[in-house]
């Protein structure tokens, strides 16, 4: 997961064309593009970290969730990849529930 999100975060944040085009077509900027390519590299960075392991992938959930919606909504383009993203970050959430704060041991 770390490679896949560290690989498309870089991707934005070097301007890319297709990143460039994605992130015009969704509407909120090239600021957006970068803010969101900073919050993959971060939390790929995270997700090696086994202390800060559960919060990178807690990132690159919401980052999927975003992509899922602006994939439906915005782009129309294919999703499932989003939802396997999506799932698969989840599943690392879930797995690593007892370093979440918040969670009673």
């Amino acid at each position: 997961m770390a490679l896949v999100f560290l690989t498309t975060g870089l991707f934005k944040l070097t301007g890319q064309p297709l990143s460039i085009a994605t992130f015009d077509a969704v509407g909120l900027g090239q600021w957006f593009r970068y803010l969101t390519g900073a919050i993959e590299v971060a939390g790929a960075i995270l997700v090696l970290v086994p202390r800060f392991s559960v919060f990178g992938a807690i990132l690159l959930f919401c980052v999927s969730v975003g992509a899922f919606v602006a994939a439906i909504t915005m782009l129309h383009i294919d999703f499932i990849h989003t939802i396997v993203l999506a799932v698969i970050t989840g599943y690392l959430i879930y797995a690593q529930r007892q370093q979440l704060p918040f969670i009673s041991r």
